[in-house]
Order: C-alpha cells, then sequence, then structure tokens
C-alpha cells in the first residue's frame, strides 16, 4: 500500500488522521494491510472513548464491523507493522514486531493528545513468524474489560475502542471464534524498540528514536543540556509511578517483557494479567511464568531490570565520553527505587486513610500486609471493608470475618486507629477519602473467565456487558451489581491465565 499523507479532512467515520509514526525512516516499520475476514459484526464500541477522539459515533455503530476488522481502511491511515526486540522472561530476542497488530494511524483527540489507533488480530505482517497474525474472541474480551478497568481505576493504560468478531475462526489448542480489538495509546513505542536497533549497533535509529519519543511525550525536557538522560530519568520516573499504582490495586501484568513496557508510561498488553483475590506477595498468574520472575511482589524490581536495559541502548548518547555516560546511567538508574517507594508508600497512606507523614507509617503498613497474607485476606474486600472501620468500630467484625486467622489484624486495628486520631479532619471525610482509592469492584479473574466462556460457547456476551458496566465505575458502591464484589467461591477460583491476543 502506497503512503497515504495525513488526513486534512475527517471521512464520513471521523477519522482525521495526522500520522507522524510512518514519517520515520523505513526500517521502523513493515507497511501492511489488514487482512479482510468473512463476515465481520461488531460487539462493542466504546462510546465515549470515540467521542474523545472526535469520532462519528453513529456512523461507527453502523459501519465499525467494517472498519475495525480490517475490512476497510479509513481515508488517511497509513497502516504498519512495528519493528521491536524485547527480553522474554529474560532471554533477549533480536526481532520481535507487531506480529498480530497492525497501527492504522494517529489521531490528535479533543485534549490536543496524540493517540494511536491499533488493531490487533487483523491478520499476517512480516514480523508473524509463522503465526496467524490472529486473535480469538476471549482474549479480545479480556483486554477490553481489564484495559477499561484500569482506565477507570485512575491509572494509564491502553484504551479499548471496539471489538468485532471475524466470523472465521482461529486454529489454537482447539477452534475458537476469531476477534479483532482496537487499541487506542498515547504510542507503542516500548523500551524493544530502542533495543531493536542497539542490538544492530545503529545509534543512528536510536538517536532519532529517542528524538520522536522526546518530541512526543516529553517535549519539555528537549532543551535540556542533556536531553536524552532527561528522558531517560523521565520514563523511569513514569514507570516507577505506573508499577506503584499496580500495587495499589493488586494487579500483577503477568508478562513485564521489555517488549511490553512503553516509553510513555502506560500500561500495555493484557494477556496473562490479573487482580488478586486472596494477598500472596509472590502470586503468579501467567501460564508461562514457571518461576515466579514476573509476581506480584517482584514487579518493582523487574521495572528496574527494563529499565537498565533501555539505559543499556541509551547510554552512548549521555556522554560522549564513555565511563561518564556510564556514571550517568548508574546514578538514574539509582534513582527509581526511592522514586517508586515514595509513590508506593503515598498511595498505602491514602489506602489506610493517614494523612501527613511519621516514621512509623511503612511499618504500620507492612504490618498490615502480613496479616493479610498469614489470614489469607482477600486484597481488595480488606481495604473496602476498612473504608468503613474509618468511621464506625462496629465495623470491624465485617473486616475480621475476611482472615482465617484474626490476631494480626485485631491488634494492627488498634495501633491503627490511634495513628488516625493524630491525623486531621473528620471521620467522615476520612473514610471519604479512603473510598475514593480503594474499589469495590475489580474485574475479578473468575467473572472475566465466566464472561469469555459465554461468549465464546454461547455468543452470550451479556456478562461481558455487565462486567464492562461494573467495572466502569470501580469506587462506587452499586447495589444491583453488589454480587461482582465477591471474590470467588471454592471451585471458582482462576490460577492461571494466558497469552492470546
Amino acid at each position: 500500500m502506497n503512503y497515504v499523507p495525513p488526513s486534512t479532512t475527517a471521512g464520513t467515520d471521523g477519522f482525521r488522521f495526522d500520522n507522524s509514526f510512518a514519517l520515520l525512516p523505513p526500517q521502523f516499520f513493515a507497511r501492511v494491510d489488514p487482512t479482510p475476514v468473512a463476515e465481520p459484526w461488531l460487539i462493542k464500541l466504546n462510546r465515549s472513548l470515540a467521542e474523545d477522539l472526535g469520532l462519528d459515533v453513529a456512523s461507527l455503530e453502523r459501519d465499525g464491523a467494517q472498519i475495525f476488522s480490517g475490512n476497510s481502511v479509513p481515508a488517511g491511515a497509513a497502516p504498519l507493522a512495528m519493528a521491536y526486540a524485547g527480553h522474554q522472561f529474560g532471554t533477549f530476542v533480536p526481532q520481535l514486531g507487531d506480529g498480530r497488530a497492525i497501527l492504522l494511524g494517529e489521531v490528535i483527540d479533543r485534549s490536543g493528545q496524540r493517540r494511536d489507533i491499533q488493531l490487533k488480530g487483523p491478520g499476517q505482517t512480516p514480523f508473524s513468524r509463522r503465526g496467524d497474525g490472529r486473535a480469538a474472541l476471549g482474549p479480545v474480551l479480556r483486554e477490553y474489560i481489564v484495559s477499561e478497568a484500569m482506565f477507570a481505576l485512575g491509572i494509564p493504560a491502553t484504551r479499548a475502542l471496539a471489538a468485532v468478531v471475524t466470523g472465521q475462526p482461529v486454529y489454537r489448542e482447539r477452534i475458537l471464534p476469531g476477534a479483532v480489538f482496537t487499541r487506542v495509546a498515547a504510542s507503542h513505542i516500548r523500551v524493544g524498540t530502542f533495543q531493536f536497533f542497539a542490538a544492530r549497533g545503529d545509534m543512528a535509529s536510536v538517536q532519532a528514536l529517542a528524538d520522536y519519543a522526546i518530541e512526543r511525550h516529553y517535549p519539555e525536557i528537549k532543551n535540556d543540556e542533556r536531553p536524552y538522560l532527561a528522558f531517560f530519568k523521565a520514563v523511569a520516573a513514569r514507570q516507577a509511578a505506573l508499577i506503584a499504582r499496580w500495587l495499589h490495586v493488586g494487579f500483577i501484568h503477568g508478562v513485564m517483557n521489555t517488549d511490553n513496557m512503553t516509553i510513555s508510561g502506560e500500561t500495555i498488553d493484557f494477556g496473562p494479567c490479573a487482580f488478586m483475590d486472596v494477598y500472596d506477595p509472590k502470586k503468579v498468574f501467567s501460564s508461562i511464568d514457571q518461576f515466579g520472575r514476573y509476581a506480584y511482589a517482584s514487579q518493582p524490581a523487574i521495572g528496574q531490570w527494563n529499565l537498565t536495559r533501555l539505559a543499556e541502548t541509551l547510554v552512548p548518547l549521555f556522554d560522549p565520553v564513555a565511563a561518564t555516560a556510564v556514571d550517568l546511567a548508574n546514578d538514574a538508574l539509582g534513582e527509581y527505587g526511592a522514586i517508586f517507594q515514595r509513590h508506593w508508600l503515598e498511595g498505602m497512606r491514602r489506602k489506610i486513610g493517614l494523612a501527613g507523614e511519621e516514621e512509623g507509617d511503612l511499618d504500620l503498613v507492612q504490618r498490615l500486609l502480613t496479616a493479610m497474607h498469614q489470614g489469607e485476606a482477600d486484597f481488595t474486600l480488606t481495604f473496602r471493608r476498612l473504608c468503613e472501620c474509618a468511621v464506625s468500630p462496629g465495623a470491624d467484625t465485617a473486616l475480621i470475618s475476611l482472615f482465617a486467622e484474626p490476631i494480626g489484624v485485631t491488634s494492627w486495628l488498634a495501633d491503627w486507629r490511634k495513628r488516625l486520631e493524630r491525623g486531621p479532619g473528620t471521620a467522615d471525610e476520612r473514610t471519604a477519602a479512603m473510598r475514593a482509592v480503594n474499589p469495590a469492584y475489580i474485574p475479578r479473574n473468575h467473572r472475566i473467565e465466566q464472561a469469555i466462556v459465554a461468549a465464546t460457547e454461547d455468543a452470550d456476551f451479556s456478562l461481558f456487558e455487565a462486567l464492562v458496566d461494573v467495572t466502569s465505575e470501580p469506587y462506587k458502591d452499586q447495589p444491583r451489581f453488589a454480587a461482582y464484589a465477591d471474590p470467588p467461591q471454592p471451585g471458582e477460583e482462576v490460577q492461571q491465565t494466558f497469552c492470546g491476543t
């Protein structure tokens, strides 16, 4: 397909493309069109996001199946598959790339932000490595549910614009319905994108990519004395804040490979991810994580490991003197841990209602987590019920009932209340603040699996729709969805999740 210049006018669907990544040198991507599918139909259009992007909702509800399946490429799009490499479970793979994803192009949303529009599952690309380039329905629904839940929780993440069934099967361990997911992101530039060029000794492309990423994501630093070092520090700071926020809601990414860490600081790729039920710092869900590399409590350290790989690609740009450049890189990496710890502790203080800072706050937080682990308490319910304990000691019974071993939390509650008394504000104000950061609803694994089974086996999307609805307002009590706050019953637990899209 020949490159189409950025649109100056929108088509009937409202897409007004302004493509910048497609103007980079050809080694950054492969131009490729989506492969048409048999009989697409639209499962879900994210109306509010479509409106934010300036799209024509009515037109997309009518014609969206053709566009979001890849059957009809909007005017002004410049379809391409991005090149990148990556460390996968610690092993470097020099060429990965978009094997089952095609970037249609970029639009400027109503707030002036540049956003990528990408199809996942639209057919083979030059990076497919013998794969079919397709996605199954189940993983598409999982990514839609979880990415929108993360957005509602206030955690930076890629967004779900649409999901489409293709009308033709995909062949995995068994035959499954095919689907295509439309993802919206600040960009799809990853640590692995830099690694792709660094591994080839192509520092000119590394520098060109860094210049592009700075202009797109961190324009405030482009005139810095050391812009590439400032860029690295900015990326590291965003990742530290992001991973801290994952931990605040019990989120486990599952595949924190370097090709799944964005430069923008958004959560990306929701394959074997999950939210914990019972709190366990060593919890792993990914079926391919045999040694716990990406366990819940390991995520901050893995974030630093991934950033070290990014620093390795950029270090020649930090300073012309190699030894000085390495020292600068090490100093910057050393700042990551303190930034993460600050964000994590600030967030945990908010979760348990602490105002201000006291020396014993970290110990108080850790004691609660230890009691939760020993008592096998549900992560989300523990913090949500704690909100009520802040205003009413009578709510302690409901909280304590979550613990198989209550001694630890009983003694903790007494010390917690003493700490609360030293803070400002009324009990009602404190409870309201806690409820604003402790969700009542998360997309629990067993609910996601129920929705996937119903859709895959019976073409019933009602559970999917309900889960999207309830998690769109996670901090609000919703009586008609009260059961969605409950942890799984015995026999409903989901112990493993899988890659798929």
